[in-house]
């Protein structure tokens, strides 16, 4: 009997335990970040030939972004908006990394040959920081301080400004191949606007759900089936449900829905997801011409983390920490993987066709990532002193 007879039912069980089971042993031994062995896993299990076929289901799809949305919402409830009204200088930090980064990676990878419009998709996408990632990595060390919330702070922006650039690039792309301005805008602002509209309503309707759950656990089921209908809805609209989690979490913070330490991460629901989704991320990436692209990778991610150290160096003092501390924010910031292919795999569902060949460019760099980025994050966090694994 092959792979492929025992279909995604029988595949999929399979795969998320060997990731589980590869991500504990990984922690356990070498206290590698168990992202990193998903991920892992996800790419060996796509190079192989294993996970391609059960991959393709659009339910998958719509899972792993419920499973991201589920960061993304917690990512926003951790956003103190107020703190960038009181230290401008790290929302400064964020725009200019993101100009930085855009216009290092549009600049390198014109050194390689590759097209404008991939470029300019390339160099939207590379301003993102995953989530996932990042909540995964600073649960697991239980991190807390100046670099763990400027790190959240700065992932949020940079998520903003990745969507914000790559919908921009799409009103570009469909101006320039049908001359329609009206879908141009709709590709771009309006889709924006709507997703965090549509996100800001669930923040405003939760509290009365909110009011009927009658513990911990019922508190975490409300808001992980909210995250789940907003992602629905947000789909069928085709808006971002990327964006519309993230002004979900943001306005539940502002109404003052409280969360306990237990809620966060969504418990075991939160972990089980996590372990699909970077399995599912790695079985996305595709091996074919990986070698060749292995060179454009490396020199996007010196780029990219170059812009992110740059600017974050150059700006601690004045946003009120030290030049170490800026550097370690800077390196802590590099994961991108999970946000950058539910992205592409957004625009491409919705009509924009440069998403997806835009993929084999930029697969190189999302290997690196995909298994290293989770790491210098983790690493970042412990030199800056903001773990705490005698609580894990």
């Amino acid at each position: 009997m092959s792979w492929e007879q025992l279909g995604p039912l029988v595949a999929w069980p399979v795969m998320l335990l060997a990731a589980w089971l590869a991500g504990e042993w990984a922690f356990g031994r070498w206290r590698v970040p168990r992202v990193c062995a998903y991920g892992a896993v996800g790419l060996v299990l796509a190079g192989i030939g294993l996970s391609r076929e059960v991959a393709s289901h659009a339910s998958l799809g719509f899972m792993a972004n419920v499973a991201l949305a589920l960061t993304l919402f917690e990512l926003g409830y951790r956003i103190n908006p107020r703190w960038f009204r009181h230290n401008p200088w790290v929302l400064a930090a964020g725009i200019l990394q993101a100009g930085l980064t855009f216009g290092a990676v549009f600049w390198v990878a014109g050194l390689f040959g590759v097209a404008i419009d991939h470029r300019l998709v390339l160099a939207s996408l590379c301003v993102a920081t995953s989530p996932a990632a990042v909540m995964r990595v600073t649960h697991e060390l239980r991190s807390a301080g100046q670099v763990t919330e400027r790190l959240f702070h700065l992932c949020a922006l940079n998520c903003l400004l990745a969507v914000l650039l790559l919908k921009l690039v799409v009103g570009y792309w469909h101006l320039e191949t049908s001359g329609d301005l009206g879908k141009a805008l709709f590709n771009s602002v309006y889709v924006i606007a709507l997703s965090l509209v549509a996100g800001a309503a669930f923040g405003v309707i939760a509290p009365a759900l909110n009011r009927l759950a009658t513990s911990s656990q019922s508190t975490t089921v409300t808001f992980a089936i909210c995250v789940l209908l907003l992602t629905g809805i947000a789909q069928s609209l085709q808006l971002s449900p990327l964006l519309a989690a993230l002004a979900f979490g943001a306005v539940a913070r502002e109404r003052r829905i409280m969360l306990s330490h237990a809620q966060r991460n969504f418990g075991v629901l939160g972990d089980m997801l996590a372990v699909f989704l970077f399995v599912f991320i790695g079985s996305l990436l595709s091996w074919d011409g990986l070698a060749a692209g292995l060179l454009l990778g490396v020199a996007l991610l010196a780029a990219r983390t170059g812009a992110h150290t740059l600017v974050n160096v150059s700006l601690a003092r004045f946003s009120g920490t030290t030049f170490r501390k800026g550097a370690l924010t800077g390196f802590a910031l590099m994961p991108m993987s999970a946000f950058v292919l539910l992205l592409l795999e957004e625009s491409r569902i919705y009509g924009f066709d440069l998403a997806r060949e835009s993929l084999p460019v930029i697969v190189g760099l999302l290997v690196l990532l995909e298994v290293i980025g989770p790491w210098v994050t983790q690493r970042a966090l412990i030199w800056a002193g903001e773990s705490h694994p005698e609580e894990n």
